[in-house]
């Protein structure tokens, strides 16, 4: 697989959506109530449109082609895309919406690629291979730090907040919790500035497969609230609540 193909694509669809930005975009919404912009659908048919001709043989599940109805029978190997994550963030003006790539096989995610467009930052994680950072021109290893027995530092949504992860951060210690939106979180445990991120509300697998490989390249995890593994390809593609980690 040529990451650097994937990390190329998902860094144009994030050029695709900051030329929309500054042009200004009508919001609709979706009929799960979520927002939905034309930028959002630009990326994703670009994404689907580049990934289809470099990997023909791969099916894509990409966010708004199943708001679509366009759902492919997937097997072993899929592309899970959300074309922009934390609509929301990209809605209120603020710079947190990321481009998100995943490659799933075998029911965990292996190649994962975030495009930062507004802060013209990228990741690039490969599980078993490693994780770096692109910014600026140059292209930087990075790692997840140790979960510390003593006041761990939290990354929690911003725009999903409930009383559940409020109890839960109380009750693992925390000594900080930085709120954050989109998949951006992941990226923030695979930098070593944070050290646990919790998820009770509802998430999709394209939500969050970029953001899990990264970690995990990073010596990260993500797992369920009972510590059971976290799979992919689930019934409607729709996920239980998770735990992300940096090392342990």
């Amino acid at each position: 697989m040529d990451s650097d193909a994937i990390l190329a694509i998902a860094r144009e669809a994030g050029g695709l959506i900051e030329g929309i930005r500054a042009r200004g975009t009508e919001v609709r919404e979706k009929s799960d109530a979520s927002p939905v912009t034309e930028a959002d659908e630009a990326a994703n048919a670009f994404i689907v449109e580049r990934l289809a001709a470099l990997t023909p043989d791969i099916p894509i599940i990409a966010e708004e082609s199943v708001a679509a109805g366009i759902v492919p029978d997937v097997g072993e190997r899929f592309w899970l895309v959300d074309p922009l994550d934390g609509t929301r963030e990209f809605i209120a003006g603020r710079d947190e919406y990321t481009v998100n790539i995943a490659l799933i096989e075998a029911r965990v995610p292996t190649l994962g690629v975030i495009d930062l467009p507004a802060k013209g930052e990228a990741y690039l994680g490969i599980v078993g291979d490693g994780v770096w950072r692109i910014a600026g021109g140059e292209r930087r290893a990075i790692a997840a730090r140790q979960v510390p027995a003593v006041d761990p530092v939290a990354v929690a949504s911003r725009s999903h907040g409930d009383a559940k992860t409020d109890a839960w951060l109380s009750e693992a210690g925390v000594g900080e919790c930085v709120r954050a939106g989109s998949s951006a979180k992941f990226c923030v445990l695979a930098c070593g500035k944070a050290d646990l991120y919790p998820r009770f509300g509802r998430t999709m697998e394209w939500d969050i497969a970029a953001g899990h490989a990264i970690l995990a390249a990073a010596g990260g995890s993500v797992q369920t609230l009972d510590g059971a593994p976290f799979l992919y390809a689930k019934p409607g593609f729709e996920n239980p609540g998770f735990i992300a980690r940096g090392a342990t």
